[in-house]
């Protein structure tokens, strides 16, 4: 019986151990399960965190200077027009030759211009002739004309005091009343003559008899002048300093006015001209002068900027630009090739970033900025581009740190962690 007892309480200890065991177990298994249920949110917010690679935005070379091929032309051309007609008789340049400005290129026959002067010099000398005659008439004319009116005042005088005598007689019945009519009508008669001739002396005083022999003196010095011009004008010559690229003509031949004899195209100053896009015309705005030279030159002078077109051009969609350059050795000629250099050597060191870096959505350009723990998208403005670098005209500036890796997932002020570095 005791044995059964004790047997029993043996049984029920062994129990209670295995229970609590199995407590245990569990209780540990449930500890286990929360811990891992407690820790999950912690890692799956620390996935979100994006890791980046940044490098700082600085300044670098681009490229070599931007260039452009531009055609050298003259500075002007211009017809060389025979203002007077007649028979070539000397050509006096020859086609390719330099001439300068107001150098002899054609003389024509001053043959016939020669007789004509000579006519209208002798009808000079006749019209000066008459005219000094009738000056002098004119001047003789007034004279006797004055010295008429004062005989005739005299005259007049000495009728009135017969006159005046008359009536006096004629009061104290020493004659008859025909008598004193008849010294009366003499007195009217002297008196009416002088009066009719100091009207003729005003008119020939105010009149203008030498106005047409003045008019002749004047019309025929204008025909000598005329003449002499176009005796000058047989002298064919050149308007502007430069080459005679044209010349037409053989001696014998007879030409008109107006005939055009010759083409010069001036070569000093000599222009270069190029067509620039809208981007590369954005480069050259604002300067006084750009760098050109002859392929295969070492030489690399300056050339003023004499003209950059503000519109573009409707038909090759480019904005002309034009350089004055001194040619007085004449080393440029019209028709060839020079490069022009639209940028110089500093111009190309500018803001730049890696291309693949730079997020493009429709037609913009963004990049991400990481500014303490948080990026910045930002809208830039880019330029030229060489191979994997681009220009950065705006948006962003040096030293800032541009992320370079992952910024196609990022967005606007999203929190990121760097990435370590190896």
């Amino acid at each position: 019986m005791r044995q059964k007892r004790n047997k029993a309480k043996s049984l029920r200890s062994g129990a209670k151990f295995a229970v609590a065991l199995v407590l245990t177990v569990a209780v540990a298994a449930g500890c286990t399960a929360g811990g891992k249920q407690g820790a999950e949110p912690a890692a799956a917010q620390e996935q979100t965190i994006k890791t980046v690679k940044v490098q700082k935005i600085s300044k670098q070379k681009i490229g070599d200077p931007l260039e452009q091929v531009a055609d050298v032309v003259a500075a002007t051309q211009l017809d060389v027009i025979a203002k007077a007609g007649g028979e070539v008789r000397e050509i006096v340049k020859k086609r390719g030759e330099q001439v300068a400005a107001g150098d002899v290129i054609v003389r024509l026959d001053p043959t016939d211009m020669q007789i004509q002067r000579e006519k209208a010099s002798l009808q000079l000398q006749s019209s000066q002739q008459a005219l000094t005659k009738g000056r002098k008439d004119f001047t003789d004319g007034k004279t006797e004309m004055a010295n008429s009116v004062k005989k005739m005042e005299q005259a007049l005088l000495d009728v009135t005091k017969t006159y005046n005598k008359a009536k006096n007689d004629y009061d104290q019945g020493l004659i008859t009343k025909q008598q004193l009519d008849q010294t009366e009508t003499a007195w009217k008669n002297q008196t009416m003559d002088l009066d009719l001739l100091k009207q003729k002396q005003k008119t020939l005083e105010t009149s203008d008899t030498l106005s047409a022999l003045e008019t002749q003196v004047q019309s025929a010095s204008l025909s000598i002048k005329e003449l002499e011009r176009s005796i000058a004008n047989l002298e064919v010559k050149a308007p502007v300093a430069g080459i005679l690229t044209e010349l037409p003509l053989v001696v014998g031949a007879t030409i008109q006015p107006g005939t055009k004899v010759g083409h010069v195209q001036q070569l000093d100053p000599i222009r270069i001209k190029a067509q620039l896009t809208e981007s590369s015309a954005k480069l050259v705005r604002g300067k006084q002068e750009l760098i050109y030279y002859v392929p295969g030159s070492t030489e690399r002078p300056t050339a003023k900027i004499s003209y950059l077109s503000d519109t573009m051009d409707a038909q090759s969609k480019s904005y002309e630009l034009e350089l004055e350059v001194a040619n007085p050795n004449g080393a440029l000629k019209p028709g060839s090739k020079v490069q022009v250099q639209l940028t110089v050597e500093q111009e190309q060191i500018v803001l730049n970033v890696p291309t693949l870096s730079v997020v493009r959505e429709g037609g913009d350009s963004f990049v991400f900025v990481l500014v303490g723990d948080t990026v910045e998208k930002r809208k830039v403005e880019l330029g030229r581009l060489s191979e994997l670098n681009q220009e950065v005209i705006s948006g962003v500036k040096e030293g800032e740190q541009l992320v370079v890796s992952g910024q196609n997932q990022l967005k606007d002020k999203e929190k990121v962690q760097l990435a370590e570095s190896k």
